[in-house]
């Protein structure tokens, strides 16, 4: 695969996972500073990515052997939300990088190969993950208009063409679209029996078109995408036709818990914008006011235990029944408990903090996507009853989740 090498590389070691960490906390109030500005404006926070790619965290999931911090998903989580803290549509827009990354590194093997993948795969993953670490930045374009997140409905098709694959479609909802080196595709055979996924390079035949107007994440440029893209042969994710769907039942946490992290940061930007414009106003000697303060802190701390939960059991047992559970779990309390802090702050501190330019106003729009992005909030509730009920959420589904 030709691997994109537009981005300056990264000089000297990079950061271990706890120097990571530290580097996003570091970035919070920096990131925070610019994103009234970025929301506004609709405009994409390329200063925001320009410092993440500075401290080396495009490379966060990559392992230290080809250059990169080598986290596990419990320290992605803890980098998201500190990212989250600061501006949710950049950390947002950052875990779609990290779920190609992650994915690539955190995929087993052993688990690899048992699926039948060549070996020419693992040179092609080495250096997708070695450009990450030197600062190559991925999107995903995996959503389409009628099909939404739905891997199993994408009506973007791929045939064999020459030495590679022609792909040709659709995306919406691509978050960093325009500023990808590469963009994870998900599209279908042509006879209509496999759904696969590639990492194609930005370039001619990608081509984006302004659409993105939304009510909250408005900083992610989540334009729509054009495709008519001859792709390399290794651009094949795996080396073989079919896994999308497979690995997304199997190991779902890039496709569910990741989003959990960012929310979490996003519901503690909300706190964190409260209490200082409670104590601006004098308004924290009002009992009700510092019960929902209250309230919220309790929330946001038992949806961020759940959360690193998951993550433990993620890097402990990938995969497990029990793991995904959590994984679900956590995308559920995430997503919800972010839209109801945010909207109950926002009416402590009263009809001044609604206005236009406040953060409390941005951030309450932002965490209400939290429940809507996938997997929203009851398709989530759904896979946990059914597993609940001792059923497989999978397969016991009447409708397929993916």
């Amino acid at each position: 695969m030709s691997t994109p090498t537009s981005a300056a590389p990264i000089t000297g070691p990079g950061p271990g996972p706890a120097d990571a960490i530290t580097a996003a906390r570091a970035l919070t109030p920096v990131l925070a500073a610019r994103a009234e500005r970025h929301d506004r404006d609709g405009s994409f926070p390329v200063e925001d990515f320009a410092d993440i790619r500075t401290a080396g965290l495009l490379g966060v999931m990559v392992p230290a052997r080809l250059g990169g911090v080598g986290a596990g998903f419990a320290d992605y989580a803890e980098v998201a939300m500190a990212l989250g803290t600061g501006n949710g549509a950049t950390a947002l827009v950052f875990n779609m990088h990290a779920s190609v990354t992650g994915a690539l590194a955190g995929t087993p093997e052993d688990l690899a190969r048992a699926l039948g993948v060549p070996e020419s795969f693992f040179a092609m993953r080495d250096r997708v993950l070695a450009a990450a670490a030197a600062g190559a930045f991925y999107a995903v374009a995996m959503s389409e208009r009628g099909a939404g997140s739905k891997l199993s409905q994408v009506a973007t098709t791929y045939e064999p063409e020459d030495d590679g694959w022609r792909i040709r479609g659709h995306k919406t909802f691509c978050s960093g679209a325009g500023h990808a080196d590469a963009y994870l595709v998900a599209a279908r055979s042509l006879d209509g029996g496999r759904v696969s996924q590639f990492l194609v390079p930005a370039g001619a035949g990608v081509i984006v078109e302004p659409t993105w107007d939304s009510l909250g994440m408005r900083a992610t440029g989540s334009h729509d995408l054009h495709i008519d893209v001859l792709a390399p042969a290794d651009s094949l994710l795996g080396g073989v036709e079919g896994l999308a769907l497979l690995l997304a039942q199997v190991m779902p946490q890039w496709l569910v818990a990741s989003y959990a992290a960012v929310y979490v940061g996003v519901a503690q930007a909300a706190i964190d914008a409260a209490t200082a414009y409670v104590e601006q106003r004098g308004l924290g000697r009002l009992p009700a006011v510092r019960a929902r303060i209250g309230r919220a802190d309790a929330r946001v701390g038992a949806a961020r235990l759940v959360v690193l939960e998951a993550a433990r059991r993620v890097d402990a047992a990938p995969g497990e029944p029990e793991t995904n559970r959590w994984v679900w779990r956590a995308k559920l309390l995430a997503g919800e408990i972010a839209m109801e802090v945010a909207a109950s702050l926002l009416e402590a501190a009263g009809t001044a903090a609604s206005r236009r330019g406040h953060p409390l106003e941005r951030i309450f729009r932002d965490a209400r996507c939290g429940s809507l992005q996938p997997a929203t909030s009851d398709v989530c509730a759904d896979w946990l009853g059914l597993a609940a009920l001792g059923r497989d959420p999978e397969n016991d589904a009447e409708v397929q989740r993916w």
